[in-house]
């Protein structure tokens, strides 16, 4: 399954890079190795979603814990991107990428051989690490061989989510302070890259959040199989691909501030057509088409307001920015969607059990859905009507959640929308060359 969070600003990496000749002669393996790496390490960021209902099952697992195999990945790739960059320019790009796909291939192998969770989750991290190699690297690697033409409880939840802001707060003061930072902070005193993150920031998160639950959903509450839920992905995947090169001449027809309102909106139409209880399986595809298709009109113009709203020697870092919001913004939306969602889902069987008016055996056999989002095995002991049943109230409360989760980045999404409106310029006019004028 191609990756479902595309990042918007890879093209910028290669873009900042220079061409060096000697890798141009083979350049064509240097392209299928750089495009296989990275493909690789974005495509695992998404594809274990579908696999999560099962993965909780097999492993006795709880939700909490499935959500830490999808974020201990992306918080180490994304912590270590810049890192990774560096190293590659101290110590090589070659010897750097080989290190890296060898990480990430020992990682998947115990990925696949984990015998509980914890181990999948270390694999998983360690996959992010050897991603954070791999990454920059392939970037830098397709930049010298072409010319540029040519997220347990609540309580280590709340900790969590503190120690990562004081982290937060402490880079950003060893930033300001230092002499050569990694990441220039001057940058965002330019108001069109600081509201381009923002709604970067909010639809990412929006994306990695809803897509996150949407295998629950489809497996547990509505039966699909694990390629009947993968196949939902496609639409996506297709009109990306195919309207990517359309998409790009959108912000040359009509400037970036329209297609970066029109595409959140879009998009946000789509999660709220995903929100529909009970939706047949045809309106899924459409509500995924209409995904694919928001994004379509934003990725290209987001991407190139990202890079023009900075100098041309700063296009590099810019890029590395975004990305890395991207991937910090479906990082969060996961950790605190996923506490919103079991509070949702708890109090949701709460209600469906009273509803129903249900016997202590079958109220004993749904209250062990609690603190996690897959239906339990029913108890032999319990007849099949009444297994039927607490299969449907469990299946409800799913739905219930799911909804909710889908609303929530319809929001986001549209606040994304507002951000846009608020703080992307106008197209300014061309210069002389031809071309938008850059920042000095």
């Amino acid at each position: 399954m191609a990756n479902p969070k595309l990042l918007p600003c890879d093209q910028g990496a290669i873009r900042a890079a220079a061409s060096v000749p000697a890798c141009a002669a083979r350049r064509t393996w240097v392209l299928v190795a750089a495009v296989l790496g990275s493909s690789l390490a974005y495509i695992d960021e998404s594809v274990v979603n579908v696999a999560l209902p099962k993965l909780e099952s097999d492993l006795h697992a709880t939700l909490a814990a499935m959500q830490w195999v999808i974020n201990a990945y992306t918080l180490c790739m994304s912590a270590l991107l810049l890192i990774g960059g560096a190293t590659a320019d101290q110590f090589g790009r070659r010897r750097v990428f080989l290190i890296g796909v060898s990480v990430f291939a020992t990682a998947s192998l115990v990925c696949g051989l984990a015998p509980q969770v914890r181990t999948l989750i270390a694999a998983r991290a360690l996959q992010g690490v050897g991603a954070a190699l791999l990454v920059p690297c392939s970037l830098a690697l397709i930049a010298a061989a072409y010319d540029e033409k040519e997220r347990w409880t609540e309580a280590h939840v709340i900790a969590g989510l503190a120690a990562g802001a004081l982290a937060l707060g402490a880079f950003v003061l060893i930033e300001h302070r230092s002499r050569a930072p990694m990441m220039p902070l001057e940058l965002f005193h330019v108001r069109t890259f600081s509201g381009i993150n923002l709604l970067t920031l909010l639809l990412y998160g929006a994306l990695g959040g809803a897509f996150f639950f949407l295998p629950f959903l489809l497996i547990q509450a509505r039966g699909y199989s694990a390629l009947a839920t993968g196949a939902v992905y496609l639409p996506f995947t297709l009109v990306l691909g195919v309207l990517s090169r359309w998409s790009g001449g959108l912000m040359d027809r009509f400037g970036a501030r329209r297609p970066l309102i029109i595409g959140p909106v879009l998009t946000a139409a789509g999660f709220a057509l995903l929100s529909c209880r009970a939706a047949p399986y045809p309106a899924v595809l459409l509500a995924m088409t209409v995904i694919g298709f928001g994004m379509t009109v934003t990725v290209a113009p987001l991407t190139t307001t990202a890079l023009n709203s900075v100098p041309t020697h700063r296009t590099g870092v810019a890029s590395g920015i975004n990305n890395a919001v991207a991937s910090v913004g479906s990082l969060l939306m996961i950790a605190l969607l996923g506490t919103v969602a079991l509070g949702v889902f708890d109090r949701s069987l709460e209600r469906h059990l009273a509803a129903a008016r249900a016997s202590p055996a079958l109220a004993q056999t749904v209250e062990s859905a609690r603190g996690g989002f897959v239906i339990p095995a029913m108890p032999a002991s319990l007849p099949p009507g009444e297994q039927q049943r607490a299969r449907a109230v469990i299946a409800a409360s799913l739905e219930d959640t799911v909804s909710l989760v889908q609303w929530i980045a319809c929001a986001l999404t549209l606040m994304s929308a507002l951000t846009a409106a608020l703080t992307i310029e106008d197209p300014a006019p061309l210069t002389a060359a031809g071309t938008p004028p850059r920042p000095s």
